[in-house]
């Protein structure tokens, strides 16, 4: 057996009451059965979808049923889940009639691919035929799975805290995960430029910047346009709520939905805060990259417009330093623009 001080730590035994299970090396469990119920709830709450027939919105919750856990054994982190959803949708024709359904969600669990999940999208007994039932089996059921796919990935950054062991030098050692789903990330690569930065970031509290500096830098302006296949409403909410941020960016987020809110983008490497909210139709924000001089935001103001049934989003840029303008719009694009369209299934023409 090692000494103290020496060898693999994971092999050590301290002269103490509790040193059975040192660094959690042997089997631990934590239960995530009531994290999961809550966030699933908040998941499936407030989805909609809309065509030229109507719109439908998940507006009811009913059955959570189920259990979640995490297993720790020898560093793996292995994740079990198996749930039963039941909620209720409304649907609002553009003439105002308004019809009601159910969503019956009975396999979602880690033994199946979110392919293969069942969505049963049904109407209320006694309710009409209406167009918008075909709306939600196909367009509502893709998003709902889109939704439901994120689950594990949130359950994953916003969970196992404190279930990762010790290396000899004392650094935490990163988790894996046999999960049939790939979600695992030790290293997170900036999408824009590339460094690779520790997950431990995340964890950081919101806290204002460095005082300012004084360096005067040349800045620019510019704006982009883009189309979504979604009402303004729904891409409003899309820059707003923290778990379709995370789904998007594919990274743990905080963001507070407020005037005065602050927000921390893919671990830490986009920051800033909400200067100015007009639901479902115009966010400002304070926005900047943490590599740029310190206290230096740029300002970026987005316009929805109601376009029958697409969105039209007018970014306006102001305060770029200049020689970042190429990286921001690319950055823009790609992992905004883009990624809300390819997760969400907003997808439309490009301008």
């Amino acid at each position: 057996m090692a000494k103290w001080g020496e060898g693999d730590p994971r092999w050590i035994v301290e002269e103490r009451a509790d040193a059975t299970n040192v660094n959690n090396w042997h089997w631990t469990e934590r239960d995530a059965t009531n994290w999961s119920s809550d966030k699933l709830k908040s998941l499936l709450l407030g989805l909609t979808v809309e065509n030229e027939e109507g719109a439908c919105e998940v507006t009811e919750v009913g059955k959570v049923e189920g259990e979640a856990s995490i297993n720790n054994r020898k560093g793996k982190l292995i994740f079990f889940y198996e749930w039963t959803l039941k909620a209720t949708w409304t649907g609002t024709s553009k003439s105002g009639i308004v019809y009601k359904g159910s969503i019956d969600v009975p396999n979602l669990s880690d033994e199946n691919d979110m392919d293969d999940l069942d969505i049963n999208v049904t109407m209320n007994k006694d309710e009409p035929e209406t167009p918008l039932l075909a709306l939600m089996r196909s367009t509502g059921a893709d998003r709902l799975r889109v939704v439901l796919g994120s689950y594990l990935g949130l359950l994953q950054t916003e969970f196992t805290q404190g279930m990762i062991l010790p290396t000899a030098n004392g650094v935490s050692k990163p988790q894996s995960s046999q999960s049939k789903t790939n979600l695992d990330k030790t290293q997170v690569i900036h999408p824009i430029t590339t460094p690779i930065f520790s997950p431990r970031r995340s964890h950081r509290a919101l806290r204002p910047p460095p005082p300012n500096t004084g360096v005067k830098i040349p800045t620019c302006k510019f704006s982009m346009r883009e189309t979504f296949l979604t009402s303004p409403a729904e891409l409003y909410r899309v820059f707003l709520n923290q778990e379709m941020v995370q789904a998007f960016t594919h990274a743990q987020a905080t963001v507070e939905p407020e005037k005065g809110g602050r927000f921390r983008l893919l671990d830490g490497n986009v920051l800033g805060e909400f200067t100015e909210l007009v639901p479902d139709e115009r966010l400002v924000m304070r926005w900047r990259y943490n590599t740029w001089p310190c206290e230096h935001y740029a300002t970026i103001s987005l316009t929805l417009s109601d376009r029958a049934s697409e969105t039209e989003l007018k970014a306006e840029f102001r305060g770029v330093p200049t020689n970042e303008e190429e990286r921001t719009r690319q950055g823009w694009q790609r992992y905004y623009f883009e990624a809300i369209k390819q997760t969400f299934g907003f997808g439309a023409r490009l301008y």
